[in-house]
């Protein structure tokens, strides 16, 4: 038992303590689950989960030499990405300073509407909201150049979460390498998801400005980072 279940418990908690830190990612899925459609959501989770188990499973059967052996692909993706970010946290700033007509989420409530023989019924609202949400397709785009465009996800999830795993003896470096995935799986699901539940504070105008300003700065930063090498 200790021979499986430590190796995954070790690389659950490895896998966790890489994911949980907020980045640009994170901020993006924060902010969709919030305001997102249960289907786009879920979409993206999927993506940010999937992606990562392929990451990590490259990483496990020895990619991450071939990926070090490559600079010149990983400066590519570091320009790409980082011009991405700044974008997007241009973006987001905008948002912040200059919120749209349809900055709040209200919640769905029932409107009455005229019968035939001269009463009412009351039927609810279309959609959970007012604020304008992001296309499935826009948003699974989106979450996958911020994964795939993040040369850090190479070297944080390929080579060093990779060369974690091949650490362990025989057997037990898949078992290290299913924690980590369990990690990712369970972090997007309750970040994708958990995020629903601040819905009510975000009601208000202000929250939304705030939440934006901080993926603003989030993203700005991590794109002028990367921009400079670092």
């Amino acid at each position: 038992m200790n021979e499986t279940l430590l190796p995954a418990l070790l690389g659950l908690g490895t896998g966790l303590a890489l994911i949980v830190a907020i980045g640009a990612q994170n901020a993006y899925l924060l902010r969709l689950g919030i305001d997102g459609d249960p289907r786009t959501v879920l979409a993206v989770v999927l993506v940010c989960a999937f992606s990562d188990a392929i990451l990590i499973a490259a990483g496990v059967v020895g990619i991450g030499g071939l990926i070090q052996a490559m600079p010149a692909a990983l400066v590519v993706i570091r320009i790409l990405g980082s011009g991405f970010l700044i974008v997007y946290g241009l973006l987001a700033a905008r948002r912040a300073l200059k919120p749209g007509p349809a900055e709040t989420l209200v919640p769905a409530t029932r409107e009455p509407e005229p019968t035939g023989d001269g009463g009412v019924v009351t039927t609810p609202r279309t959609g959970t909201g007012t604020r304008v949400r992001s296309s499935l397709s826009a948003a699974v785009l989106t979450a996958l150049a911020l994964t795939w465009l993040n040369p850090h996800v190479y070297l944080d999830t390929v080579v060093f979460l990779g060369s974690l795993a091949n650490q362990q003896i025989g057997d037990a470096r898949w078992w290290w390498s299913a924690g980590a995935l369990t990690g990712s799986f369970v972090w997007f699901f309750a970040l994708g998801f958990g995020a629903r539940l601040l819905r009510p504070f975000f009601a208000r105008p202000g929250a939304w400005r705030a939440l934006d300003g901080i993926i603003a700065v989030v993203m700005l930063a991590l794109g002028v980072r990367l921009a400079l090498g670092a």
